[in-house]
């Protein structure tokens, strides 16, 4: 997801220097969102992690 945030950010900046406003505010929000998104995902399934209490197998 990260990924795609960044992908999102780098077409804004390419469309922000080559002059497409438009485009590059709409990439800018979509990055953002995803990013917020990827982030909100993540810390849910940290406390879900510690929550639930299982240990990683160890080899």
């Amino acid at each position: 997801m990260f990924g795609w945030a960044l992908t999102f950010l780098v077409v804004a900046l390419i469309a922000a220097v080559l002059g497409f406003g438009g485009i590059a505010g709409t990439a800018m929000g979509i990055a953002k969102l995803i990013f917020v998104v990827a982030i909100i995902l993540f810390v849910i399934s940290l406390v879900y992690g510690l929550i639930s209490g299982r240990r990683p197998p160890t080899v």
